[in-house]
């Protein structure tokens, strides 16, 4: 029989990295591999019309056993952050974790260290998995496929567990934000949905920031060094002079809590042209154009300074606050945290310092608050989970499926 960690460990083992500068979706063939894999074994659970579309989508339906309950949605997305490795990924079992430091065997340089990894102790007698420190671990977000998978089993092989129909949909590109650039949310045929991409035990994500991304350009002019006096432009210095006048109190390693930032994450280029580009969060949507106004003063000074070169700035949108439309159908939020009550557990209210897919889903039109599945350090090698964690949202979702069994569409 499959358990939890069974079909964990089996997931993160498939590389998925979502690779950002392409236009292919989903952006890598593990995603494909995987979906693949999934599609089989939906099937074999029971849930019905398990498939997977061209661009890697994978949905399916566990079947309701009571009338008229409403159909809700489960999520979860099939890749994996390129800020690390997901080749090869070697999980790790620690039964009965010891409460110390973890060194990690593939590369002892790589230690979770309880001082500074919020939340590592509380995990002391409980079961961990890490990487071996050559990769990321995979858990964000194959987590959260592990725990819908599991759930659905158990919803399906106890029928007097009663509950309405529930899509099952695993994405994919999230972690470079196109999770759900081609989701149909009329196919998915919900009256709210639930992502499964979140941390410890007891979180209820129901807002996130709201996010644009800028592209600064910066073009120079380019010559050999050597006869360059009074005519080259060097566009590698102007982005200097230009990040030098960003606000450094608005960066992300100076900010935290509710507090909005500025963050330039790539710069590509050299000296003919360079470009930045730069994330503006905000949990406040109209804070956005602020920032936006702060990168243009600063691009148009060093324009100013340096006539012979262009700065331009393009300034797209990602995503906003779910909080603005979770409204829609706030049964969403009110059941799942009931459904915490009833397994003991606190709900632990959280506004997420970044996005999920669930943003953008409730901007489209499908409410869809963020559930956690105990993953922790995501985006490194010193990413872990823990299976007791996991065990939890997996009873979480087992009730949420029951109190929605109760509602009326």
């Amino acid at each position: 029989m499959d358990t939890l960690l069974d079909r964990f460990c089996r997931y993160v083992k498939v590389e998925t990295t979502a690779v950002e500068e392409t236009d292919k979706y989903p952006s890598s063939p593990g995603q494909l591999e995987l979906g693949k894999m999934l599609v089989e074994e939906m099937k074999a659970i029971g849930i019905q019309d398990a498939e997977m579309d061209e661009f890697g989508t994978v949905m399916g339906t566990i079947p309701g056993n009571v009338p008229d309950a409403p159909t809700i949605a489960w999520l979860a997305h099939k890749d994996t952050s390129p800020e690390a490795s997901g080749k090869d990924v070697k999980p790790q079992i620690l039964e009965n974790y010891d409460g110390q430091d973890i060194v990690l065997p593939g590369n002892p340089e790589k230690v979770i260290k309880v001082a500074d990894t919020e939340r590592l102790a509380g995990l002391k007698g409980k079961t961990v998995i890490t990487s071996d420190g050559t990769t990321l671990l995979g858990a964000d977000d194959k987590a959260g496929i592990a725990v819908i998978l599991t759930t659905a089993a158990h919803l399906i092989k106890n029928p007097d567990l009663k509950h309405g129909p529930i899509r099952v949909v695993f994405t994919g590109d999230e972690e470079v934000g196109r999770g759900v650039d081609k989701v149909d949310i009329k196919k998915i045929n919900a009256i709210c949905a639930y992502t499964l991409d979140g941390e410890s035990t007891g979180g209820l994500e129901n807002e996130t920031f709201s996010a644009d991304m800028a592209t600064v350009t910066v073009t120079g002019v380019n010559i050999h060094p050597g006869l360059a006096y009074g005519k080259m432009v060097n566009a590698i210095r102007l982005v200097g002079e230009f990040l030098e006048k960003l606000p450094k109190e608005l960066s992300p390693e100076c900010t935290k809590g509710r507090e909005p930032f500025i963050h330039p994450y790539v710069i590509e280029g050299g000296v003919p042209e360079v470009k930045v580009k730069i994330l503006l969060r905000s949990f406040v949507t109209d804070d956005l154009a602020q920032q936006a106004e702060l990168i243009k003063k600063a691009a148009a000074e060093v324009q100013e300074k340096y006539p012979k070169a262009k700065l331009t700035v393009d300034v797209k949108k990602q995503y906003r606050n779910m909080l603005e439309h979770l409204a829609k159908e706030p049964r969403a939020v009110k059941l799942a945290e009931a459904a915490y009550k009833k397994i003991g557990v606190s709900p632990d209210y959280e506004a997420i310092r970044g996005g999920t897919d669930g943003s953008r889903l409730s901007e489209m039109g499908l409410p869809t608050p963020n559930i956690s599945t105990g993953m922790h350090n995501f985006h490194s090698e010193l990413e872990f989970a823990c299976l007791e964690e996991m065990e939890t949202a997996v009873k979480m979702l087992t009730e949420l499926a029951q109190l929605w069994g109760q509602e009326k569409a």
